[in-house]
């Protein structure tokens, strides 16, 4: 069954003049169809203006449909009713942690969206503890979210949304703005609460290194799906990807390089590992 499942998913933004006369129509999401599975892990890619961030503000019930459908968890997010459900059902994070972080504490900051929505007392903290073990954030639970590093503080936001125990989590560039440490931090993470807690993770990113490891690639261009599949699927795709105007991770591209001239490497290496071996088997094979 899908978590996820959009049809024909239209958004446009419209822009009016000071009368209320519309002056430009431009269309950020172009016909989508999606299907995500409960349990998976997506990631999407696109480039600036692809519709990546659009698609992830409606599966959040932050947008609602111009034409077309999308359903969360079975509910239509174009329903009213469905706004606050939808958004239990599916979390998000932002790029910025500090857009998301509000309390002076980690621990209550990850008891708000709990308290929200009539958590009982006792069922908060036993929600913070294990959201904050998820993440690997238990023992900085007293510290002031100020004096945390980024990669800890989109942790702590991180946390905030599992403590709310949505079946789906969103995450918006949660990278962008954090050193090499800190991205590994946060994607190991998410992978973590993908395997352990089954939560269908959705990783909007434009660092290719990010995506090795999920289920499956969506790439997104001009508001429409262009590519699908696997991620070896996907980045045997090199040209394409190009046409795109995305990245490629290094080693792949060194692994095309190396097959156009003339070394048996196998299309689609994703890791320094994989790129090894097959160098490796290519000089015993000669």
């Amino acid at each position: 069954m899908s978590i996820i499942r959009a049809r024909q998913l239209v958004h446009e933004y419209i822009r009016r003049d000071e009368e209320g006369n519309v002056e430009s129509i431009s269309t950020a999401l172009d016909h989508v169809d999606l299907d995500v599975k409960q349990g998976e892990f997506i990631a999407i890619l696109g480039h600036n203006g692809s519709g990546k961030s659009t698609l992830a503000k409606h599966i959040n019930a932050l947008l609602a449909p111009s034409e077309g459908t999308l359903y969360v968890d079975g509910m239509d997010t174009a329903a009213e009713e469905n706004v606050f459900p939808v958004r239990q059902a599916a979390g998000m994070v932002f790029q910025n942690p500090d857009n998301q972080i509000i309390a002076s504490v980690v621990e209550e900051d990850v008891g708000f969206g709990p308290e929200n929505i009539g958590v009982p007392t006792e069922e908060i903290w036993q929600r913070v503890e294990e959201s904050l073990a998820a993440v690997g954030m238990t023992k900085y639970r007293r510290h002031s979210p100020n004096k945390l590093s980024g990669g800890q503080k989109q942790r702590v936001a991180i946390a905030g949304v599992v403590a709310m125990q949505p079946k789906c989590i969103v995450l918006d560039e949660p990278t962008a703005m954090l050193d090499p440490n800190g991205r590994a931090d946060v994607i190991r993470t998410a992978h973590e609460l993908n395997r352990e807690k089954g939560v269908t993770i959705l990783l909007i990113t434009h660092y290719m290194e990010e995506v090795v490891d999920a289920d499956k690639v969506i790439v997104m261009d001009g508001g429409k799906v262009v590519m699908q599949g696997t991620p070896r699927q996907i980045f045997s795709q090199v040209g394409k990807l190009k046409e795109y105007r995305l990245d490629v991770p290094q080693v792949t591209i060194l692994a095309d390089l190396l097959r156009q001239s003339g070394i048996q490497v196998p299309i689609g290496v994703l890791t320094r590992q994989e790129l090894v071996e097959a160098v490796l088997c290519a000089a015993q094979i000669s």
